[in-house]
């Protein structure tokens, strides 16, 4: 294990101390669509244990319902099967890009997140064995890519900026210089990795 993963594994909930039930960011989506229970599900943040560690992410469809078009991590709600976020995230990344399970090592849990489509999402942060194999799921994920990590938790490369949805003035995160876009919930889940890190303020 490179020394940056290392370091990312100790800035992470444990396996055994799951994240708070409610999401790091309760109060923003309360604001826009009350405080209803939410649907449990989760990501994997998958980092390719290489010796520039690269993070995994996926480019979903154009024509599905939700989140068309968007750069996201692989993962979805979680089923009546699965035992706790680490199962979610590992089936829904089988079923996504092909991931065997057997090339995973769960390292912990970034915060857990609260969406305007009513998620509670947890984010899994694994190691990915350097040669995993990784095949896009027709139909639904239209391009798989790898940014390097040290890309990804330097404070210069994220933004904050203002934009309007549901009527309402809203800020999120988005990354600079990559394609393609990397921004909102995912990105958010990246910052919340920096700070935990001492990266970001």
């Amino acid at each position: 294990m490179t020394d940056l993963i290392s370091e990312l594994t100790r800035a992470l909930h444990p396996l055994d101390t799951p994240p708070a039930c409610r999401g790091a960011n309760r109060e923003y989506p309360v604001g826009l669509i009350g405080d209803a229970p939410r649907r449990d599900a989760a990501v994997l943040v998958g980092v390719r244990d290489v010796p520039d560690p690269r993070v995994i992410f996926t480019l979903r469809c154009d024509d599905l319902v939700h989140h068309a078009g968007q750069v996201s991590f692989p993962g979805g709600s979680a089923e009546a099967g699965d035992l706790g976020a680490v199962a979610t995230a590992l089936r829904e990344s089988h079923e996504e890009i092909a991931l065997d399970p057997k090339a995973v090592e769960p390292l912990g849990f970034l915060d857990a997140l609260e969406t305007i489509s009513g998620f509670r999402v947890t984010p899994v942060v694994a190691r990915l064995a350097h040669d995993a194999v990784l095949v896009p799921q027709p139909g639904e994920v239209a391009q798989i890519f790898e940014v390097p990590l040290t890309y990804l938790l330097e404070p210069s490369n994220v933004r904050e900026f203002d934009y309007r949805s549901h009527g309402l003035h809203r800020k999120a995160y988005e990354y600079v210089g990559v394609a393609p876009r990397i921004w909102g919930a995912t990105a958010r889940m990246l910052v919340n990795l920096m700070r935990r890190m001492g990266r970001m303020r």
